[in-house]
């Protein structure tokens, strides 16, 4: 398997709708008056809204995959107006229905790592393409 890779430009709409559709309306994520006073200086993505992203990824390159297990990390924020980079990577085939792959959110002007994980995923229906 190649690498995957997406360019997309997360909106405050795309917060807001996020918050409105999870029930999590943290004014971090939906306040830019809120936020300006924090130490973002601004609304930041919430961490899901960025992992959906990235299963939408995968599951368009494996269609009727599973997500068995998730492990992930945020080491800076995602702000909205920003090109980031979704990833994915093969890390291991521990099973000849089991991927385990590497999930990142990268910003694409300076490289900086946003979102850092993987994820196991069951692949049904057949082969990945």
């Amino acid at each position: 398997m190649t690498a995957i890779r997406e360019d997309r430009v997360f909106t405050q709409t795309d917060f807001d709708r996020f918050a409105a559709l999870s029930g999590d309306d943290n004014p971090i994520h939906v306040d830019p008056v809120f936020s300006a006073e924090t130490r973002f200086g601004r609304t930041v993505a919430h961490g899901m809204l960025l992992y959906t992203a990235l299963w939408g990824l995968v599951r368009r390159h494996f269609p009727g995959a599973v997500q068995e297990t998730q492990d992930l990390m945020f080491p800076a924020p995602t702000y909205a107006g920003e090109t980031m980079r979704l990833e994915v990577d093969l890390l291991d085939r521990p099973a000849p229905d089991r991927l385990d792959l590497a999930v990142r959110v990268v910003a694409a002007a300076d490289g900086t790592v946003t979102l850092d994980g993987r994820t196991r995923v069951r692949l049904t229906g057949g082969e990945f393409r």
